[in-house]
Order: C-alpha cells, then structure tokens, then sequence
C-alpha cells in the first residue's frame, strides 16, 4: 500500500493528460465529422476529396499519423508541439470514423421529412439542427459509444511521441522499480474510465428514447 501511494500521483497526472486528449479529441472530432459526413454527400468533386481523406485516415494506423505528424511534417518545415501534434493526429483521425458513422445515419433518414421541413419553410440549418441531427443521433449513438471508448484506450499511442499520459506513468514505474503493479493500477484506471463512459453512454441512450 505504501508503494501504491508514492507512485498513485505520477498515474493521476497521467491521467488528467489522457483526459484532456480524450476530451479535446472528442470537442474537435465529432462536429468535424459532421461535416464531412455532410460533404461525402455532396458533389462529385467534393465528395471525392473527402473521400480520398476517409480512406487515408481510415486506412492508416493511427500510431503511424502520430509519427508522420510529429517528426515526418518538420521536414518539409511544419513544426507542431508534441500535444498539439497528438491532438491534430486523433482529432483527423476519429473524425474519419465519425464521418462515416454520421453518413449512414444521415442516409438512414427518409427524404420525406426533408421535403416536409421545405414544406414548413424551415431553412436547411433548422432542418438539420431541429429535425434531422437529433434523429441521426439516436441511430449512430452506439456506433459513436464504441468509438468514444476505443479513443480512451488509444490515447496510450502518445507515448510514441514522448507525451507522459497514463499508460507511460506506468511503464516507467514499471521499469525502475521492476514490478508489474504499476500496470495493473494502470488496467484499474482504464476499467473505471471505461466504466464511466459506458454509465454516460447509457444515460444518453435513454434520453434519445423518445424518438421512435
């Protein structure tokens, strides 16, 4: 137990950095696919560039987008901060996801409700933020939850580019004080994370119930 609580503080500073990756991917990355979920609906032209980038980001390895971010983009003269280069990375990365998550709910819905909406005048933002979103919302919400729980458990990947988030707090406790508990604290932490997240998802599944 003593040595539990002289390395708990270096696993809760790890934590608050997975969070905030986890948070600030989650802020970006959601109305980000919205968008390009949008776009992939669009024109020829349009929807080819989004789709070229979907498939590159979906394509790819994620641990591979960090590197490329982080120490391939200097080269040509692009510099980003180790967490700024993280957050860029997951951000594009989870929206590619999103998109086509969205997209399929956005084709999910009937085209009568959209020439219904026209009918009562509404603008196409009010259509989409007073009738349709809410609706796509309910459809992809488990589809997004199991994302949202995958972003919690590659948040790990920083360590790559040298970021002290969870999992790195833990392996360098690991390997100077040779045990393996650190890591198991390190699995404790991630189970309540994941735990949390599931309860949050839940409740927001109830909440969009009253759509049917």
């Amino acid at each position: 137990m003593h040595y539990i609580l002289e390395i708990l503080p270096s696993l809760f500073s790890g934590v608050i950095t997975t969070l905030e990756i986890f948070g600030l991917t989650l802020l970006i990355s959601i109305p980000l696919g919205i968008l390009v979920s949008l776009a992939l609906t669009g024109k020829h032209f349009i929807k080819a560039i989004f789709e070229f980038y979907v498939w590159i980001m979906r394509g790819t390895p994620l641990l591979l987008q960090l590197i490329f971010i982080f120490y391939g983009l200097p080269i040509i003269g692009i510099v980003f901060p180790r967490f700024e280069a993280a957050l860029i990375a997951f951000s594009l990365n989870y929206a590619a996801y999103f998109a086509e998550i969205f997209r399929g709910g956005f084709q999910s819905i009937p085209q009568n409700q959209f020439e219904s909406a026209k009918m009562l005048r509404l603008s196409n933002w009010q259509t989409l933020r007073k009738i349709i979103i809410p609706q796509v919302f309910k459809i992809v919400l488990p589809s997004i939850g199991n994302e949202v729980i995958n972003l919690v458990k590659d948040s790990s990947l920083v360590y790559v580019i040298g970021i002290g988030d969870l999992l790195q707090a833990g392996n360098i406790a690991t390997a100077r004080d040779v045990t393996l508990l650190p890591l198991i604290l390190v699995a404790v932490f991630y189970l309540i994370l994941t735990a949390l997240l599931t309860l949050i998802l839940k409740k927001l599944e109830k909440r969009f119930n009253y759509w049917k």
